[in-house]
């Protein structure tokens, strides 16, 4: 891809670690940090890959369904835990559904500490 943008929001959510052993199995939680990155071969006729204000829309949209939340109590995660792969599994599968169909969500980071990320690429 020849051109990409990248978008970041925030939201609070609690969580705990099924069959895990240590401290994440109990109920705790983080601020959570989100970031999108999105490309496009060619740009608009305006000259962008997508506007700023149309993928910070998307994710807001996305991430308000996990905001103050006990995350795994949410249908997406009552089967599999809602660690930080997953959650960004799950914010890039429902953003890719919110955006126009010729861009390609490149990856999405989601930190649950300033200095612990985990990423989902396609």
């Amino acid at each position: 891809m020849a051109y990409s943008i990248s978008v970041e929001s925030y939201f609070s959510a609690a969580h705990r670690l099924r069959e895990y052993r240590g401290k994440c199995e109990k109920l705790h939680g983080h601020n959570w940090r989100v970031q999108v990155n999105i490309s496009a071969q060619k740009l608009d006729k305006i000259g962008m890959v997508c506007d700023f204000k149309e993928a910070k829309a998307a994710l807001s949209y996305v991430i308000s369904k996990l905001d103050h939340q006990e995350l795994g109590k949410l249908s997406a995660f009552s089967k599999q835990n809602p660690t930080s792969e997953l959650i960004a599994e799950y914010i890039f599968n429902n953003i890719r559904k919110k955006l126009k169909r010729a861009l390609k969500i490149e990856g999405v980071s989601v930190w649950e500490t300033p200095t612990s990320c985990a990423t989902f690429k396609a």
